[in-house]
């Protein structure tokens, strides 16, 4: 005769006013560890009577962790939430100077300056400049940087993000994929002093200043299944070069093949030429990326690369040079190229935004 085991029933969970205050302020990850905040969240769920499998769709958590800090609080109340303290000495900053220096960190500014230091934190709240560190590090906060963002105001976002995206993930049969843009004002600098060579214990070394001697434009086309690269230079960058640029792809691309390019909205890329061009090619289709997303065409990863490896650090002492060694760069790269892989559907990258505005808009910036 079989036999089951009946599914426990989950620990009914009644909280004091003081409880749910303190697990309120628990919960908010702006004053607490991220792990100490979901346990709360688990708690404070448990207290409006929701079932365990309810709690982990909710939080998006598996339900062997709901049951276990549902039966943590419910033997030892807010101790239980707390991890164990580990072997050694004992600590000696309390959570409450914890939470002030977080809070601090947050939400105010040093009288003299725009971001906290180590030392005038230190000062402000009576601790070394060694704890306010550690408390920083254990938090992520990290005031004496500051990152760069921007949202695309562009009115067609979410059709254009579908529409590249879309065709990054599922390119279409019989066709190429180029992505393409244009690195403008590329320097020829030539250093007012030899480098000096890399030593042992000596980085190569270069002087500060330079001379300019002219700069370059690259239009290049990245294939999204290859990795290989179609360049030309240009002198300028205008609409005639562009066309241009079109019409080397149109010879290095079969004529059997559509031809799909992703690009920026650049007014030469919509000028009455290259409308007119286009449409006396109708195997050429066009996808603009969004306004302000340039992170979504393939090819600025390429131009980083070209940036880094080859323009950053070498020398010129005219535009030809310059030309000729981009030139050769390009066709080292084309001898191995190494395809950028997409990797975030278009329902992730706008799960993404919609999430980083809704922190950015309770965090009351």
């Amino acid at each position: 005769m079989g036999w089951f085991m009946p599914s426990p029933t989950a620990v009914e969970i009644t909280l004091s006013e003081q409880e749910r205050s303190q697990l309120e302020a628990w919960e908010r990850p702006r004053t607490s560890a991220q792990a100490l905040a979901l346990r709360s969240r688990i708690v404070l769920a448990a207290a409006e009577g929701l079932k365990n499998a309810e709690i982990a769709e909710r939080l998006g958590i598996g339900r062997d962790m709901v049951r276990k800090w549902r039966g943590r609080f419910a033997e030892h109340r807010l101790d239980g939430l707390c991890d164990e303290p580990r072997p050694g000495q004992p600590r000696k900053i309390t959570d409450e100077k914890v939470e002030e220096v977080i809070t601090k960190t947050l939400e105010t500014k040093p009288k003299d300056a725009t971001h906290w230091s180590t030392r005038a934190m230190a000062a402000e709240v009576g601790l070394s400049q060694t704890a306010i560190s550690q408390i920083w590090r254990a938090f992520g906060l990290q005031p004496h940087r500051q990152g760069s963002w921007k949202l695309s105001k562009d009115p067609l976002f979410i059709e254009k993000v579908r529409d590249v995206v879309g065709l990054y993930m599922n390119p279409p049969e019989r066709a190429v994929v180029l992505c393409v843009d244009e690195k403008s004002q590329i320097q020829a600098l030539n250093r007012t002093a030899p480098i000096l060579p890399l030593l042992p214990g000596v980085p190569e070394r270069a002087t500060h200043d330079y001379k300019r001697h002219g700069t370059s434009s690259l239009y290049a086309a990245l294939d999204l299944a290859t990795g290989k690269v179609i360049g030309r230079l240009h002198s300028r960058h205008r609409a005639i070069e562009f066309k241009k640029f079109l019409q080397t792809i149109d010879a290095e691309v079969p004529d059997d093949l559509d031809v799909h390019l992703v690009l920026d909205n650049s007014s030469t890329h919509k000028t009455p030429q290259i409308k007119r061009w286009l449409l006396a090619h109708p195997r050429f289709k066009l996808h603009f990326t969004p306004t302000s997303s340039s992170w979504m065409n393939l090819v600025e990863r390429w131009f980083a690369e070209l940036t880094n490896k080859k323009l950053r650090r070498s020398a010129h002492t005219s535009v030809r040079q310059l030309n000729h060694h981009i030139c050769a760069w390009i066709d080292t790269w084309n001898e191995n190229p190494r395809p950028y892989v997409w990797t975030k559907t278009a329902d992730q990258i706008l799960e993404s935004i919609t999430t980083y505005c809704s922190r950015i808009n309770d965090s009351g910036h």
